[in-house]
């Protein structure tokens, strides 16, 4: 930016607003509240300001005799032009009844401010780092944080029309109205649905297990699931799969032909009209995936927040967390996490507001620990999460998947390929450990008495 451009400011707003503060109880209070400082191009103005917010937090009217007593009190009363000033801003308007005018044009002016200097450290950054796509994540990262200052909700009533009750009531008696209708996105697996009524908007739900066990491929069955059953949009960041190698999965589960066999071409007349069927149903679907190896939850929420404007999104898959940076290796212009644990309890609180911002859920897969393989009962606990750092206090569902027969200790009741799914923690339901089907060969998890569906033919 040439150094003789004046940044965007509107000094006669800014004497306008300071000045309803002071002739209007009624507006200071809304001004005080929507306002900050920073908002104020003069510096005169925004020690005023700090002045007002002074007196207003001791509950006392904001006016000119009190401002001036403050002032003085802080010595700035000269550095803000004196009492002739304080003067002339009460004298500058007739009525406040205008502040609202007033106050949209000092935020839209201190919001161009701040998108400016965003994207002079932006610019500068590109300037002095020799990576590409460093620049690239620090630019997404500085914009998604210039953005989250605007993103303010206000204390509401509930029972305001139109306010939380009003909006629980209506959700009640939908589901009052239609008996059975999942509340969430349905997974399609009849026992965790019944628990949890679905995945639901906001939460994000924790997929934890030891390498080799098939969380991988569960998450893929559920999002599969969601979007050929239920017509929904689903964004899959895979960081260690390619988008051929989780469709060649999801392949072998719809059309049920072996993996193996798809991936050595090794498949009969028969097989390839269900690979084909199956091909037609995916290559339809609103599955979305990206393979970006070390993304980060910023890249990741400006990526969803793209897809949701542009297609559609109703869940957000992400494998797996272990994989993921919170920043960029080479911004030197942020203070990075003191440890790994510290890095990715910032990334689940940053996924956590992620799933909240946009309404939908987010599945995140993460890695356990070898703590499982070393008791003699491997079923997973909370304190097997790798890394955990706050990964229990912001998952809204914690699931840990065990399948017995990796440590032969199956119990002789137990069908073959019978896995756990046990539900940890459910912030606002029952918790509990429910069986699965697992069918290697075919990549899929099935309902414990399910039968393998193959065109119009049904097999054990």
């Amino acid at each position: 930016m040439p150094e003789y451009k004046i940044l965007p400011n509107s000094l006669e707003a800014e004497q306008a607003l300071l000045g309803c503060i002071l002739v209007d109880n009624e507006s200071q209070r809304e001004i005080l509240s929507d306002i900050m400082p920073e908002d104020f191009y003069s510096e005169a103005h925004k020690n005023i300001y700090k002045s007002m917010q002074e007196i207003f937090v001791k509950s006392i009217p904001v006016d000119f005799v009190t401002l001036v007593n403050q002032l003085e009190v802080e010595k700035k009363l000269e550095l803000v032009g004196g009492i002739e000033y304080i003067t002339m801003l009460t004298n500058c308007v007739p009525s406040a009844a205008n502040y609202q005018h007033y106050r949209d044009i000092v935020k839209d002016t201190s919001t161009k401010r701040r998108v400016i200097l965003t994207s002079q450290k932006v610019i500068n950054n590109a300037f002095e780092t020799t990576d590409g796509s460093e620049a690239l994540r620090y630019a997404e990262k500085e914009i998604f944080n210039l953005s989250q200052k605007d993103m303010k909700t206000d204390l509401e009533q509930v029972g305001r029309p139109g306010g939380a009750m009003a909006n629980l009531l209506k959700q009640i008696s939908f589901l009052a109205e239609n008996k059975g209708k999942m509340r969430g996105i349905p997974t399609g697996y009849a026992e965790f649905d019944e628990i949890t009524n679905g995945l639901q908007n906001s939460d994000l739900i924790i997929l934890a297990a030891r390498p080799g066990v098939g969380k991988t491929s569960f998450a893929m069955n559920i999002a599969v699931n969601a979007a050929l059953n239920m017509n929904k949009k689903i964004a899959v960041f895979s960081l260690e799969m390619s988008r051929e190698q989780l469709m060649a999965r999801s392949l072998s589960s719809v059309s049920k032909v072996e993996l193996k066999k798809i991936l050595n071409g090794d498949i009969s007349n028969d097989e390839w009209k269900r690979v084909w069927t199956a091909e037609k149903k995916l290559s339809n679907s609103g599955i979305f995936i990206d393979p970006s190896a070390g993304i980060s939850p910023f890249e990741i929420r400006t990526k969803c927040q793209k897809l949701k404007l542009t297609e559609g999104l109703d869940m957000v898959v992400i494998d797996y967390l272990t994989l993921m940076n919170l920043n960029s290796a080479n911004e030197k212009h942020e203070k990075r996490a003191e440890s790994r644990t510290q890095e990715v309890t910032q990334i689940t609180k940053t996924l956590k507001q992620m799933a909240k911002e946009l309404n939908v859920p987010v599945l995140l897969l993460a890695q356990l620990n070898r703590g499982p393989d070393l008791r003699e009962d491997h079923r997973p606990i909370m304190a097997d999460l790798r890394e955990s750092g706050s990964i229990e206090q912001d998952a809204d569902i914690v699931l840990f998947l065990y399948n017995p027969a990796k440590y032969n200790d199956a119990k002789l009741e137990d069908e073959p390929g019978t896995v756990y799914l046990n539900i940890a923690k459910h912030r606002n339901g029952q918790t509990g450990e429910i069986k699965l089907r697992w069918v290697g060969e075919y990549t899929t998890y099935l309902n414990p008495k399910e039968k393998i569906k193959v065109e119009e033919k049904e097999e054990e």
